[in-house]
């Protein structure tokens, strides 16, 4: 295993990170249970040690390429999957308090999974939709960041996942390739939403041809109450 981390360590520190034995550890248990349970449900076409390492992993914590971490008390995973980004964002800063929001219970359980063998404090897995755990009452405006990795328009996703954030916090899209033209077509509904486009970072994973951007959405406003509307109807009638 020590081979296994100490290869975690040295594609992590491509970003400009350093993590621990410790973490490199926690970060080898997450692959192990991911392509385990990847057998018997589906969580990832992507199995290979180095490609989880550097598709997942590494691309999970590009965020440190946008946003400053060490500021950051609390965060939610909207959309989480099988836990990217939150997972490698909580075992690399242990700090954060994290939500994993999926509305998969299948996934819920292998992420809890996931925290007991990794030995992770702080971070919580809920089953739930987007649309419901953003009303009133339950987890509306209650983080400092909002991470997705889900695939969907930023229109769409901004609506799913601006409801979360507090003012003066932003919510972070990770998305494939170029977004400029995404970020334009969103930026009425960013807008009505309570937010403002604050930056866009595209680039290449370190040593890779693969392209990403990094979508920064601060909220400026609070984002009305009907937003967000019940489910499906952000996906089939996007704000204009």
């Amino acid at each position: 295993m020590k081979q296994k981390t100490e290869y975690i360590k040295e594609r992590i520190a491509s970003l400009g990170l350093v993590v621990s034995e410790e973490q490199a550890v926690q970060f080898y248990q997450y692959y192990e249970l991911l392509t385990e349970w990847n057998r018997f449900m589906n969580l990832t076409g992507i199995t290979e040690f180095e490609e989880v390492v550097q598709k997942h992993f590494v691309d999970s914590l590009s965020l440190v390429w946008m946003e400053d971490l060490k500021s950051v008390d609390n965060l939610i995973d909207v959309g989480t999957g099988a836990g990217f980004p939150g997972i490698p964002l909580k075992i690399a800063f242990p700090h954060l308090k994290v939500v994993l929001l999926d509305s998969l219970q299948k996934r819920i359980t292998f992420l809890n999974e996931v925290i007991h063998k990794t030995g992770l404090t702080g971070i919580d897995a809920v089953h739930g939709r987007a649309e419901d755990y953003a009303r009133p009452g339950k987890l509306r405006e209650s983080f400092n960041l909002c991470v997705s990795r889900a695939v969907a328009r930023l229109d769409v996703l901004g609506e799913y996942c601006l409801p979360y954030v507090k003012i003066g916090g932003a919510f972070i899209a990770y998305k494939s390739g170029e977004a400029e033209q995404e970020i334009k077509d969103a930026r009425s509904a960013v807008f009505q939403l309570g937010g403002k486009t604050e930056d866009c970072k595209n680039f290449l994973l370190p040593d890779s041809d693969i392209r990403r951007s990094l979508v920064k959405i601060k909220k400026v406003n609070g984002c009305p109450k009907k937003y967000p509307r019940k489910s499906g109807t952000a996906v089939k009638n996007p704000i204009k």
